[in-house]
């Protein structure tokens, strides 16, 4: 039996507010009322922890009130036939709770929280986060989220996963957020690529443009892969 093809999905903020989840480009740059830099950059949380703290926590409330929608679902149905890797920025955990297998997590995770000092101490949170969380070193907790101005850890996993495709598909997401849109520059050439945004514009003879919001163009993308190897 020969190998599956595999298949590297790229997924930003559209996938997931289809589900219902506030993005800051939905939001004309704003989050609840908050600038990027007062929630979200190391120095937000030195300034006012607090603020901070209570910003993730509404994000992970209204995280447990949505559920995956049918392009999380479709991305599950596509490992009938394929192997399938899911690169996202997002926090969330939509793309887990649909059921699929392989995500990295280019961004953090909402659903857990790690040790301001130790980088590797990093557990599963699925309440709000206070204060006084302590790691056993009685260093305290911050939200598991990379923050504007910080390195992102999972790009080299993430540049050896895409540099192996077959297929690649790109969805909701502008491909504007560096580091992440220069991923594409290391998918091997002329293999397909699927750019699925309602703002999707050209980016090469080689990417095939739909543009439709996530739940319309990745099942029938899915669908037009299945139909390929059936």
């Amino acid at each position: 039996m020969s190998a599956k093809a595999k298949v590297v999905v790229l997924t930003g903020a559209g996938i997931s507010a289809e589900s219902g989840l506030l993005t800051f480009r939905d939001a004309g740059g704003l989050w609840e009322g908050h600038k990027v830099e007062e929630v979200a950059t190391p120095e937000a949380f030195a300034r006012n922890p607090q603020l901070v703290l209570d910003f993730y926590n509404q994000r992970r409330t209204q995280l447990q009130q949505v559920a995956p929608n049918p392009a999380h679902l479709a991305l599950v149905d596509l490992e009938q036939a394929y192997d399938v890797y899911i690169i996202t920025q997002n926090v969330d955990d939509l793309h887990e709770q649909a059921g699929s297998r392989h995500i990295l997590h280019l961004h953090g995770e909402l659903t857990k929280v790690r040790s301001s000092v130790n980088e590797d101490y990093v557990i599963a949170w699925d309440g709000d986060q206070q204060l006084d969380d302590k790691d056993p070193q009685g260093y305290p907790m911050r939200p598991f989220i990379v923050w504007f101005g910080e390195s992102v850890p999972m790009m080299e996993d993430a540049v050896k996963i895409i540099s192996n495709a077959d297929v690649v598909m790109v969805v909701g997401t502008s491909m504007q957020v560096y580091p992440a849109a220069s991923l594409l520059d290391y998918a091997p050439l002329d293999i397909p690529v699927y750019y699925i945004d309602p703002a999707a514009q050209a980016m090469g003879s080689a990417v095939q443009i739909r543009a439709e919001v996530a739940s319309v163009g990745v099942p029938a993308v899915v669908k037009e892969l299945l139909t390929a190897v059936s």
